[in-house]
């Protein structure tokens, strides 16, 4: 990254002193009231052409037209652009008519932030225009934007479409590019769907810690920091499951939290090493109670922010409508490969896995081997949403034992459009056999496994004191966020994606 000016930050520069020896401030402190909206103007002046006759509206100038003692002027807001008309007589009356010459003719560029007063009219080509009476100075721009054209057939050509940049600048992304602001307003609106929906249900809002002495609730390598003061060894959170269950413990019968948590893991176009999940817990509920609830709230997600059930996904229509598709995570195998898995041991299974050409090594036990193989053959093929059901003991130290098939554990997934959106159990609340499951974490660390859960004393100390029938969830908001937007990247839905650092240019 250059420190080095370019030649029109340079002028923009010369054009702000000018500005200041003017005795106008580039950067005033006083409010400018603004009482409409450009996309308020567009919609109801029409109708309603008296309330518009003395508006006040702010934005930043994006293109230009200066004709003699008048210009034309384009203006973005927060909610769109508009026309503004501006001429110099009126704006500039008496002996300030050189400012207009001066300061917008010659100082003022395009990324300029100004205030407008004045009254809305129909232009003699219809176009719905601001007749501007007073023009404010509101931030003066230092840097260019970049160019943004669209020719006769509406095609838009856009000097800022490198994806890495856009997402290490956002901020002017969501200048040139305003459209980009849909997808993150659809996913505010989607945690409010199922804020209400929870709320609804009289379920309780909760914070937990994000610094944690242990690192528990999911299989994930954390980020690790030392807190000076205490000279402890402290860890980011992967998940906020264990603290969620506590507060089961101590008598809460609903819980949930939106989350921000952390894995020091690979990126790509599905993983960011800071996410935000939904994690519910509900006491005295089982996972099948929890599946219907999902259905219910993700169908409402989908009514709430596109008035329908269905939602377009790149080439496909995903249909949210309830019941969804189940498989148990055998069924999905066997349906996907030919291969019935259930029976066969350790061996047998990483020989089958390496088979089908998936990765096998040492450190992988016989539950890690059957996620890689539902991931590498069965994950993607699933676009519907579909409920994984029953999952192996070995994969799910935190769920309770099924309670009529041996040797699987009360388990969902639900999978759309190729990828996991949220992941839920019927939760083990028997002490003895929580500190057996965490202990045969323990050895798979041993032998290597870097997402092996750690054994929380205080954790088996909590349900120790018991309890009750549990029933947790955990949804990707990120993932989710992708499909409800026709997301193609999950840091297309986040504001301010991990970058790697910039390199800076040497001259």
């Amino acid at each position: 990254m250059s420190t080095e000016l370019s030649e029109q930050e340079v002028i923009r520069r010369q054009s702000l002193q000018e500005i200041i020896n003017l005795g106008i401030n580039p950067y005033p402190a006083e409010a400018f009231e603004v009482n409409t909206h450009a996309a308020d103007i567009y919609e109801n002046y029409e109708r309603d052409k008296l309330s518009y006759k003395n508006i006040s509206i702010a934005g930043r100038i994006m293109s230009r037209r200066i004709m003699g003692n008048a210009s034309f002027a384009e203006l973005q807001d927060s909610t769109g652009r508009i026309q503004i008309y501006i001429k110099r007589d009126e704006i500039c009356p008496g002996e300030d008519k050189a400012l207009y010459n001066i300061v917008f003719k010659k100082l003022l560029d395009i990324g300029d932030i100004i205030g407008v007063k004045g009254y809305v009219f129909t232009t003699q080509t219809g176009e719905t225009t601001i007749h501007v009476s007073l023009m404010t100075l509101l931030t003066k721009s230092l840097k260019p934007l970049p160019i943004v054209k669209t020719d006769e057939q509406g095609n838009t050509y856009d000097a800022f479409k490198d994806p890495e940049q856009r997402y290490r600048m956002r901020y002017l992304d969501l200048i040139v590019n305003p459209e980009v602001r849909d997808a993150f307003i659809k996913r505010t609106q989607l945690t409010n769907s199922m804020r209400s929906f929870l709320n609804n249900k009289g379920y309780l809002e909760v914070e937990t810690p994000i610094l944690q002495p242990i690192y528990g609730g999911a299989a994930a390598r954390p980020f690790k920091t030392h807190h000076n003061t205490l000279d402890m060894t402290l860890y980011l959170r992967i998940a906020n499951e264990l603290y969620l269950k506590k507060l089961i413990v101590g008598g809460f019968e609903g819980v949930y939290e939106f989350a921000k948590d952390f894995r020091n893991e690979g990126m790509s176009r599905f993983h960011n090493p800071e996410f935000t999940q939904m994690e519910l817990y509900v006491a005295y509920k089982d996972y099948n109670w929890m599946m219907n609830l999902v259905e219910t709230m993700v169908e409402k997600v989908a009514l709430d922010l596109h008035g329908t059930n269905e939602v377009k996904v790149g080439e496909h229509t995903i249909s949210f409508q309830r019941p969804w598709k189940r498989f148990t995570m055998y069924e999905a195998i066997q349906h996907f490969t030919g291969i019935d898995i259930s029976e066969m041991d350790e061996k047998t299974m990483a020989e089958t896995a390496k088979s089908m050409g998936i990765h096998v090594d040492a450190s992988m036990g016989r539950g890690k081997i059957i996620d890689e193989i539902f991931g590498e053959k069965c994950e993607g093929q699933l676009i519907q949403p579909t409920f994984i059901t029953d999952y192996p003991e070995e994969m799910s130290p935190l769920a309770k034992k099924h309670r009529s098939k041996q040797g699987l554990v009360e388990r969902f997934e639900a999978i759309c459009n190729g990828k996991e959106i949220c992941n839920a159990y019927s939760e083990l609340n028997d002490p003895i056999d929580q500190r057996k499951r965490f202990e045969e974490q323990l050895e798979l660390g041993k032998r290597g496994d870097e997402e092996a859960m750690v054994l929380d004393e205080d954790f088996l100390r909590a349900i120790e004191f018991g309890m009750p029938p549990t029933s947790g969830l955990g949804i990707g908001i990120d993932r989710l966020a992708m499909i409800m937007t026709n997301s193609n990247s999950i840091q297309d839905v986040i504001f301010f994606p991990q970058m790697r650092p910039e390199h800076k240019v040497e001259h």
